[in-house]
């Protein structure tokens, strides 16, 4: 009887090791090989993948066994990986933290549920110490606003192309202004989200410095007050579409404004954080340490920006 038992157990492991190898595996063909017949062939097939379903909470891979028509035997198919590396998981809290973009009960339960996702169980306690003396010094933003809700009705709104109306609470007035406006992004820069959308009332549109279809306003999230989807959409054409990844590259600060040029001279220690910095930047001399560099920006975030660095940077 342990003999039969322990023949069973290696023809299993044997069918196992071929499907974990990406070989094509054959009833009939193990059925002959093993000297069983087919049916016990299947029961190895089912109970192998039991044994997946049930081990997906540890290796955080789904996997299934499937039947292949066209070889005419059975497969092991990878679905997708379920859950995070341990690695990935510490470099997502550790961007979190810094990101400081949060209220601390809401940053503490999305870092949770990030750590939660680390295999096996006893790493979850190595990444929780990693961080522990970050989340216990954790600074929340001085807004201290929940708006997780209303960014994501806004990325709905963005998906559906709906106009929406907000009431912005501007800074400098301290007041409270009513926009309608086509939502095209959403975007983070230094500790704050923002939504990017194009105005549309030309009452409005007529004060302001600077504005046209090429130049977005920008609005803190976390200062929208009330937020209204409304049925009514818009269309932009797909060669006139907003492209924040480009936009992205030229904006610094999230400070609107018209697109410029700008060059400037550094000779400060660390041209790579310029160039980071700046993604639409490029090199156009160097000497002796010293590089003239061009970008191409929007807004008047950079001046700020090119102010910061003090004598590093001359403006051409």
């Amino acid at each position: 009887m342990e003999n039969i038992k322990n023949y069973k157990i290696e023809r299993v492991l044997g069918i196992y090791t071929k499907l974990i190898n990406g070989d094509i595996v054959n009833k009939s063909e193990e059925a002959q090989n093993y000297g069983v017949n087919k049916r016990s062939i299947q029961r190895d097939i089912d109970d192998i993948r039991n044994f997946l379903e049930l081990d997906v909470e540890n290796s955080g891979y789904i996997n299934t066994v499937l039947y292949d028509r066209t070889k005419k035997g059975y497969r092991l198919e990878q679905i997708y990986k379920l859950k995070m590396s341990n690695g990935e998981v510490l470099a997502l809290c550790k961007i979190l933290l810094d990101s400081r973009a949060f209220t601390k009960d809401q940053m503490m339960e999305m870092l949770s549920k990030l750590i939660s996702c680390c295999i096996p169980k006893s790493n979850q306690k190595l990444v929780t110490d990693l961080i522990s003396n970050e989340a216990f010094h954790y600074v929340e933003p001085q807004h201290k606003t929940k708006f997780i809700d209303i960014m994501w009705d806004i990325g709905q709104a963005i998906r559906n192309c709906h106009y929406i109306e907000i009431d912005y609470g501007k800074v400098k007035e301290k007041a409270i202004v009513h926009r309608k406006v086509k939502p095209v992004a959403i975007m983070f820069s230094e500790y704050y989200f923002y939504l990017t959308a194009f105005i549309d009332d030309d009452e409005v549109i007529k004060n302001f410095d600077v504005i046209n279809d090429s130049f977005p306003t920008i609005y803190r999230i976390d200062r929208i007050k009330n937020l209204k989807i409304l049925n009514e959409q818009f269309h932009i054409p797909y060669n006139s579409r907003f492209e924040e990844g480009e936009f992205r590259k030229r904006v610094q600060f999230m400070y609107g404004g018209k697109l410029q040029k700008v060059k400037f001279k550094y000779s400060g220690g660390n041209i790579e954080a310029v160039l980071d910095r700046l993604p639409t930047a490029k090199i156009l001399s160097e000497e002796n340490g010293t590089y003239i560099v061009a970008a191409e920006v929007f807004g008047k975030g950079i001046d700020m920006w090119l102010r910061s660095q003090g004598n590093f940077v001359e403006i051409l």
